[in-house]
């Protein structure tokens, strides 16, 4: 059978098996001519199957053919089928009729199969021909009457009525035409010997052979022969067998043995000599298989190849040396052999996938085939390596790539899927198919701190934009989905918004501060700030920032006690039957840092006696060291330092005054003189100098004042004195002279004056002193002692009359008293205002001073 019909019988196979699977849903069947033009129409597709054009464009309509010629082509947006390309149906088919290809539509959601076939029919645009242009003989003169002369057959590719239709011989005297057919319908022509030849009338004929097709206009092709009339040669070689079979393998080497012919001639001598040739064999065979001319070995010559033909018929030709012949056909049998791998071809391939795709989401369609026939050409298809897809058939030779589980960018963005198509043949061949699969984003994963909570410090007073620590959030998305921004939350910090302590740097996530820090304010700062992405929506997270100020030794120790004033000089006494050991007092000293900046420490700077006395480091007592001795001298001048442990350290000084003595009048005249401390707060220097000035101004103001009014009043007394009516001066009924608070007591030294008009009788009446431990000496205070004195002296002389002597005292001390008393009524009345200064400046710095003492 030839090859063209074996391909017939194929697709015919492929048709019937397309037809019973339940997703072909259509067969339509046409015919056009060959040699049509391209672009030519064939059918309306969609009106013949009974589809929407949508449904074309939405399933992505397309011809599946295997070929490497795409003969045809489908306009989809029309629905129509056209010549794509052109159609020689002897180039497609060759003897093979009917002639037809066929080929798929393919439809996708849902996947939907259409087969079509395309009928070519035959035009007659061939002529036949010979394949050489003349054939010669050489036949005995004796030759019998009805000896038969195989002829060149002309071959015409046109099949049908434009195919061969007979041979015609030019008339002659000798010969007649025999028109013969082989099995598969091919007809030759042999001439018959009808009248015996004459060498001597006719030793050469010649003739030609005509052959003509049926089409129309018919054609026809010409051949000429030559006879050459021998002599004697009456027995024709006969073959042995009629039909020789054999059967070879398809890849066979070159030389490779097929079969052997023989044939016998009872002639002797050179007219039993017998020569083997291919009668009537093509191009194509020709190239495929040769014979001995003597021996009748048949070998073969070219590639043989199961795919295109699987069987060849040969005609042999047996000639004696007189030129008579015999012949023989040899039937050749192709046995297939596993040499072609599966061919994978990809119909469809989807690439990214967004990697929320659900699972059974087809990724692609592919088509395998394998030539071979029988087990050779059974394919498996699998999925090589272990990955989440898997590989599903539901058509013969078609299979769809899906997934098999959800995927996960961020595990795997990309997949590199080899598809392995295997056939069952022995050695199995197997062909590989390698699909580059990439994984689009979507924003399924917030940003992650790699801490749960940040810690960080700063030093307290640091410079406004510092860098204080660096945030770091990932999102395992990518692009946009992964872009992350840094907000810091609003919150409150004492009252004011976090923003105006701390930023964020949107971009790099460095935390910025905005001010200067103070430990003594604020020990911690606590807020949060959120990580947001660019996806959509976008998603965020957290986290909490503890930063803590750390302290720095930037303030010095705050002495508490004694307190250090400008005004009056405090003492501490210290008995001179004082013990070793006795405490004398207790510096008391605070400082707002904290840690090992705070941790104060005292010592004994100066001293009038150092063998005297000694500090506590720690503590900060005063005590003895020694026994006190009445060679110690009465004042006693200590400086203590008091400072911290910082790096570097800062320190305090306070001076301390002892009095050594067992009683005040010992003190009184050693203290007189004791120089003042003037020791003033830098913070407090502005403020008493504008309230001097103030006070000043007011004292001399009202001074000026007050005395010209009293000595008004003083000369109008006088005037009335002289007069001789009753007279009762003015004294004044209390004098206090309080000269301050220093320390933690208050110290007092009071006095009163009395006078009656009624008796006539002076009493003079002084108050002792409210405290015998601690002394406040005024320069004043001396001269107003001894003026007391001289006024207790006189109302003390015993032979003074006592009007006498209280008119001296009134006198004496109206001059005195009217101005010692306004002298220190105005300096009272300063003292009252600057105490009423430092009472105000004092309760404005409260607060302050609240949070930067800690309580002792």
């Amino acid at each position: 059978m030839s090859p063209c019909k074996w391909r017939f019988i194929i697709s015919l196979i492929l048709f019937l098996l397309f037809s019973l699977t339940h997703l072909v849903t259509g067969h339509i069947r046409y015919s056009i001519p060959e040699e049509m033009k391209k672009g030519s129409l064939i059918g309306n597709v969609a009106q013949d199957l009974g589809l929407d054009l949508k449904r074309l464009r939405s399933g992505r309509a397309r011809i599946v053919t295997g070929e490497s010629i795409q003969y045809t082509e489908l306009k989809s947006d029309k629905g129509i089928l056209v010549v794509n390309e052109r159609i020689d149906r002897e180039q497609l088919c060759g003897d093979v009729t009917p002639c037809s290809f066929s080929f798929e539509v393919i439809l996708e959601n849902p996947m939907e199969l259409h087969q079509i076939t395309v009928e070519i029919t035959d035009i007659n645009d061939h002529s036949p021909t010979f394949k050489r242009s003349s054939i010669s003989f050489e036949i005995s003169e004796i030759a019998n009457t009805g000896a038969r002369f195989s002829l060149t057959s002309a071959e015409d590719p046109d099949v049908g009525v434009n195919g061969l239709k007979e041979y015609l011989l030019t008339e002659n005297d000798y010969f007649i035409l025999k028109q013969n057919a082989n099995a598969d319908g091919k007809k030759y022509a042999e001439m018959v010997l009808q009248k015996p030849l004459d060498r001597e009338t006719n030793p050469i004929l010649t003739l030609k052979l005509i052959a003509v097709d049926g089409g129309t206009p018919q054609r026809s092709g010409t051949v000429n022969i030559d006879i050459a009339v021998l002599d004697v040669n009456d027995n024709a070689p006969v073959f042995n067998q009629s039909v020789y079979k054999a059967t070879v393998m398809e890849n066979s080497a070159r030389d490779t043995y097929v079969t052997t012919v023989n044939a016998s001639d009872a002639d002797f001598g050179s007219n039993s000599i017998v020569s083997y040739y291919f009668s009537d064999l093509n191009s194509g065979l020709s190239d495929l298989f040769m014979i001995d001319e003597k021996t009748g070995v048949i070998l073969i010559k070219g590639s043989v190849d199961y795919e295109k033909d699987k069987k060849y018929e040969l005609r042999i030709d047996a000639r004696d040396q007189g030129g008579l012949t015999d012949s023989s056909k040899v039937i050749i049998e192709v046995t297939d052999v596993n040499d072609n791998a599966p061919t994978i071809s990809v119909m469809s391939f989807t690439s990214p996938v967004s990697e929320d795709s659900p699972p059974g989401t087809t990724i692609g369609i592919i088509n395998v085939k394998d030539l071979d026939s029988r087990d050779n050409g059974q394919v498996n298809c699998r999925i090589e390596q272990n990955s989440p897809f898997k590989i599903k058939s539901n058509l013969r030779n078609y299979y769809t790539l899906v997934t098999d589980t959800v995927l996960d960018r961020e595990s795997v963005s990309e997949y590199n899927i080899t598809i392995v198509a295997t056939d069952a043949g022995v050695p199995p061949l197997s062909a590989k198919r390698t699909f580059n699969l990439k994984v689009s984003d979507v924003n399924d994963n917030a940003p992650a701190f790699s801490h749960s909570v940040y810690n960080t410090f700063i030093t307290e007073n640091n410079s406004p934009g510092v860098s204080v620590l660096v945030i770091r959030a990932n999102d395992p998305d990518e692009n946009q989905n992964a872009r992350i921004s840094y907000i810091l939350e609003d919150s409150n910090i004492g009252g004011s918004p976090i923003s105006e302590s701390v930023s964020v740097n949107a971009e790099s996530g460095v935390v910025h501060a905005v001010r200067s820090f103070d430990y003594e304010q604020i020990k911690q700062l606590i807020f949060v700030v959120k990580a947001q992405d660019g996806g959509s929506p976008p998603l965020s997270s957290n986290v909490t920032v503890k930063m803590t100020i750390q302290d720095q030794n930037d303030n010095p120790p705050q002495v508490l006690y004694p307190v250090q004033t400008g005004g009056s000089v405090v003492a501490e006494m210290v008995p001179r039957s004082a013990d070793v050991g006795y405490l004398v007092t207790k510096v008391v000293a605070v400082d707002v840092d904290s840690g090992q900046n705070a941790w104060l420490s005292y010592k004994l700077q100066k001293a009038t006696d150092r063998a005297l006395f000694e500090v506590g480091s720690q503590n900060g007592e005063i005590r003895t060291i020694r026994q006190v001795s009445d060679k110690d001298a009465v004042k006693q001048r200590l400086s203590v330092i008091v400072e911290d442990n910082g790096q570097p350290s800062r320190s305090a000084t306070v001076i301390v005054n002892v009095a050594v003595a067992d009683s005040f009048p010992e003190v009184l005249s050693e203290f007189s003189d004791f120089p003042h401390d003037k020791e003033y707060n830098d913070n407090l220097t502005f403020y008493l100098v504008l309230a001097l000035a103030v006070v000043s101004f007011l004292f001399i103001t009202c001074l000026v004042v007050i005395i010209s009014v009293k000595i008004y009043r003083w000369r109008q007394s006088r005037i009335l004195y002289h007069s001789n009516l009753p007279v009762i001066p003015y004294y004044p009924p209390r004098y206090s002279d309080t000269l301050g608070t220093t320390g933690t007591l208050q110290h007092v030294y009071n006095y009163e004056v009395c006078r009656t008009t009624d008796s006539r009788k002076s009493d003079c009446k002084f108050g002792r002193a409210g405290s015998q431990n601690v002394l406040i000496m005024d320069p004043s205070c001396s001269g107003t002692m001894q003026r007391m004195q001289r006024e207790k002296s006189i109302l003390d002389e015993p032979d003074s009359p006592l009007e006498v002597r209280c008119m001296s005292i009134l006198f004496t001390g109206s001059v005195h008293t009217y101005i010692h008393t306004y002298i220190h009524g105005f300096i009272d009345f300063g003292r009252f205002v600057l105490f009423l200064f430092y009472f105000i400046y004092f309760f404005c710095r409260l607060p302050s001073y609240r949070q930067q003492y800690t309580p002792f």
